[in-house]
């Protein structure tokens, strides 16, 4: 039965190589292989952002905060994100997809550069800058979700840095032959994956839990655990308050989305702006549906673990779907094939997520670094073939940070910070008030993600009213600082606002 998952787990791989060789003849220049010649459809354009969106986060880190403290955190969490994601959807997609084609940018440190007229090219390579710094390490998250899946699978036959390797190369694979295009591409299958495996982890959970009731009685024994203000402390077996600070922090996840250049570049590539409705209709429900799910497997994970048909010590809670899908192989032929599905499953949020990064991060410094910062003349040719080389070194350097295992939901909660502080309070001023300014932006990216930083490693240890996710206080930041520095300098060119009042009125 074993062998069986392991034959679908290395099917859907192959897949996925697959169609990167049959999308390589079609990325042949460089806004063909970064943002796919804006050719999207409505359905590609909503699953492959929220599939790049959603990463092993939604498999692992969003159950395992369920199954291990209750319903406060992950739901919280949840809503802040479902909500994050409609308004993004509904105030930047279309601005961005009909701004970004007036000034032909093709990313987003390009959208920057040509929205506020930077000949300097400094914004231009702060935006590159930023996407470096977080998206190796989020990608490298990935990588790391990738080896422990494997690992636990085999039951440690097969080496935790082994399977990170051969996953980290799968990914690397496509996403440098085929460009955008298959990363788009493979983000749809991969959500069609990701939604059959919640859907089966879910009816077999509960079975293995003893059935629904089980479920019920086990969650509302545990002190807290169902409530949404307050959570479950295991260890003590007592409740910890959930209080509106702590609510306001976690609903905070939800401003990410205004500065995530991985979504941000699927609204710049639908193929019309007038089919973004569909697609943030189809997003929202998808979104909202799937955390629902991943939440419910956590408790449900919880009630088979504590009922002892699931052999998962608690601190490795967001293991719980992997060790539901080993359980299944146990139970015939069916269940087995489901179970490689389910794993699958988990390896698809994985690399949607992964390949998208990749990619953000060469455009940032085969495109934007040397073309519009260093004014590099390089030819279409030139260009392509450095954006996939600079894919494998930075996937080689997410290796090394991948090489040992650590927490996927930390690891993604900091960069979604940074991105969601330097790039948010920015992108909805540069669509929404023209009298934003570059000397504005430069200083909003700066101090936007220097907070994250200052306040996660500093202010926070404080503690009490500190304690709160760094991205409310960065984004606070980020947003105040760029209004009151170009508010304070000179005001744009004429020509720079007539391109905004002229954009603005095709909303």
């Amino acid at each position: 039965m074993q062998t069986v998952v392991y034959v679908i787990i290395g099917a859907y791989l192959l897949m996925m190589v697959v169609i990167g060789f049959l999308f390589s003849k079609k990325s042949e220049n460089a806004s063909g292989y970064f943002l796919g010649n804006r050719k999207l459809g409505p359905w590609v354009t909503a699953m492959s952002a929220e599939a790049s969106d959603m990463s092993s986060w939604l498999l692992m880190g969003l159950p395992g905060v369920a199954l291990a403290a209750g319903l406060a955190e992950a739901g919280w969490t949840a809503i802040g994100l479902g909500i994050g994601t409609y308004l993004n959807w509904l105030l930047v997609a279309k601005r961005l997809r009909i701004y970004s084609h007036r000034i032909d940018a093709v990313t987003v440190p390009e959208f920057f550069k040509k929205r506020f007229g930077d000949e300097s090219g400094i914004l231009c390579a702060i935006s590159a800058l930023v996407i470096i710094v977080f998206f190796i390490p989020y990608a490298a998250s990935g990588f790391n979700a990738c080896g422990t899946l494997f690992s636990a699978l085999s039951g440690g036959k097969i080496p935790y840095l082994t399977a990170m390797l051969i996953s980290a190369v799968v990914i690397a694979a496509y996403t440098t032959l085929g460009g955008f295009l298959a990363a788009s591409t493979t983000d749809l299958i991969q959500s069609i994956v990701m939604t059959v495996a919640l859907m089966a982890v879910v009816f077999f959970g509960i079975r293995f839990a003893g059935g629904w009731q089980s479920v019920v009685d086990n969650a509302r024994a545990l002190p807290g655990y169902l409530a949404m203000t307050s959570t479950y402390d295991a260890a003590a077996n007592g409740v910890v308050p959930y209080g509106g600070l702590t609510i306001a922090s976690t609903l905070a996840w939800g401003l990410g989305y205004f500065g995530m250049p991985h979504i941000l570049l699927r609204f710049m590539a639908i193929r019309d702006a007038s089919q973004l409705r569909t697609s943030r209709r189809i997003a929202t429900v998808w979104v909202f549906i799937a955390m629902t799910v991943a939440i419910l497997i956590g408790v449900i994970g919880g009630a088979a673990v504590r009922s002892g048909n699931i052999p998962l010590a608690i601190g490795d809670s967001q293991r719980i779907i992997i060790e539901i899908a080993k359980k299944m192989t146990e139970n015939g032929l069916l269940p087995a094939i489901l179970a490689g599905i389910i794993l699958s499953g988990i390896l698809a949020s994985t690399m949607s997520t992964a390949d998208s990064q990749l990619l953000a991060a060469s455009s940032s410094i085969s495109n934007d670094m040397l073309t519009h910062v260093f004014r590099v003349k390089l030819s279409q040719k030139t260009v392509m073939i450095i954006s996939r080389a600079t894919i494998l070194v930075i996937a080689l350097i997410a290796m090394y940070m991948a090489r040992t295992e650590s927490s996927v939901f930390r690891i993604v909660s900091f960069a979604w910070a940074g991105f969601g502080a330097a790039f948010g309070p920015v992108m909805l001023l540069a669509l929404f008030w023209k009298r934003t300014n570059k000397y504005g932006a430069i200083a909003g990216m700066l101090s936007g993600g220097a907070m994250v930083f200052i306040w996660k490693y500093v202010i926070s240890k404080l503690g009490g009213l500190f304690a709160i996710y760094e991205l409310l206080p960065a984004f606070i930041t980020g947003l105040i600082v760029t209004v009151v520095v170009s508010l304070l300098t000179k005001a744009p060119d004429k020509s720079l606002t007539d391109t905004f009042e002229t954009v603005s009125r095709e909303f």
